[in-house]
């Protein structure tokens, strides 16, 4: 497989998003608080050109186990 942005992006993607599924499977145990306790990041862009009006809302739910997550999806694109 070739290495590009796209693949990479991608994969960061693939490997936050598995994090954050098992985080949220091991939510109910409560000895493995540590892990599934999520902060949320918020970043809302706007902008009024007077031509074109934007308004970007992106919310991330982050936890220990989807920062995992996120460092498997690196080292797999590095193995490719």
């Amino acid at each position: 497989m070739k290495k590009n942005t796209l693949t990479f992006i991608l994969m960061l993607l693939l490997g936050l998003v598995a994090g954050t599924l098992i985080g949220q499977l091991l939510s109910p145990y409560a000895g493995l608080s540590f892990l599934t306790k999520s902060v949320e990041l918020t970043w809302q862009p706007k902008a009024d050109l007077l031509v074109i009006r934007y308004d970007l809302n992106l919310h991330i739910r982050l936890n220990l186990i989807s920062i995992v997550g996120l460092a498997a999806g690196f080292w797999l694109y590095r193995k490719l």
